[in-house]
């Protein structure tokens, strides 16, 4: 069953507490909404049965305006477990049977190009579950689609979805200290960014929530995009998209993850393959630099095969060893309370 992009968003926009709360952006707290059998769910295929809720990041539209064409629809899933034409920035949630307490922002990569839920997204929501998790699966603009604030759109998002998901952490049964953030390639960059520039708020303050920190507890980069800098900008697609084809150095230090490292970054679990032509693997040793010299906790996993984009890693593969090294990381910082 393939999804498209209205039936996707329609059937989503039905399952909540109706569409008319829904085009009002309300983010107070709601009782959990179950997805019926008998209405779209997204990605059938990478997530069947899951039960999925939906969270609007902004109250209106989102801030800096622009972007792709406005319509009652989220986003685009003509391509099932591609997103594009983001409208609306929402959170996907993900709820594990038995919550310990601990959440994860989840932020898929895809070039800043588009969001590739159906491998970094939802089953990556679901794994963490099944620990235990509650998953937010992050739905953020891509700069590419004409957002005015560019570049800064998506992280206008993800600081956005940090808050609201402490706001509401009493709402999910959350500990607002063992909120996490887990991207991927150029979800990793927008981790990454999320982790070290907090502190720089990107837009004005909407409601209650923007009072709260936007800092993660820790924050896991699984083969992320860290560095504009030459000559390690190689991954043409998200240096295009954020800094251009040849932006002076101001710039390309400003979207660099690792020149923004400080004292105060939570702690990092990282993973990279060693044949990875993408991310070639200066970019986690970049961070990893950056990080002991600033005195922060980090973990790295550097696998010899696994390429680029292997999400949970391909069954029997070395790289498939992450999800369960990442658990035992979590672990030992406390963040997996029973």
């Amino acid at each position: 069953m393939t999804l498209h992009r209205r039936a996707l968003l329609a059937g989503t926009a039905a399952v909540l507490t109706g569409e008319r709360a829904l085009a009002q952006g309300t983010i107070q707290a709601r009782p959990p909404v179950r997805v019926s059998d008998d209405v779209v769910q997204p990605l059938p295929k990478s997530a069947p049965g899951s039960d999925l809720e939906v969270i609007d990041l902004w109250p209106e539209l989102p801030p800096g305006g622009g972007g792709p064409f406005r319509s009652e629809y989220r986003f685009d899933e003509t391509l099932t477990g591609v997103v594009t034409g983001v409208v609306r920035p929402c959170l996907l949630v993900i709820r594990p049977e038995r919550p310990n307490g601990a959440a994860m922002v989840v932020a898929a990569g895809g070039g800043y190009r588009r969001i590739d839920i159906g491998n970094e997204g939802l089953p990556v929501g679901q794994w963490l579950a099944k620990a235990g998790i509650t998953a937010f699966v992050l739905i953020y603009r891509l700069p590419v689609e004409g957002w005015r604030d560019g570049a800064d759109a998506p992280r206008q998002d993800a600081q956005r979805a940090m808050r609201l998901v402490r706001w509401r952490a009493e709402e999910f049964g959350l500990d607002p200290d063992r909120i996490g953030v887990l991207g991927f390639s150029a979800g990793g960059h927008l981790a990454g960014t999320t982790a070290t520039d907090a502190e720089q708020d990107l837009y004005d303050d909407l409601d209650e929530a923007d009072g709260l920190s936007a800092r993660p507890s820790f924050a896991g980069l699984i083969y992320p995009i860290i560095t504009m800098r030459a000559p390690y900008d190689r991954t043409i697609s998200s240096r295009k998209v954020l800094v251009g084809d040849d932006p002076p150095d101001a710039r390309r230090r400003a979207y660099s993850v690792e020149v923004q490292v400080n004292a105060r970054t939570p702690p990092i679990f990282m993973v990279q393959a060693s044949d990875d032509r993408i991310a070639v693997t200066d970019h986690p040793l970049l961070m990893h630099a950056a990080l002991r010299q600033a005195g922060v906790p980090v973990e790295m996993h550097l696998f010899e095969r696994g390429g680029h984009g292997f999400g949970l890693g391909v069954p029997g593969s070395p790289a498939s060893a992450w999800p369960g090294l990442f658990m035992a990381w979590m672990r030992g910082h406390g963040l997996l309370k029973s």
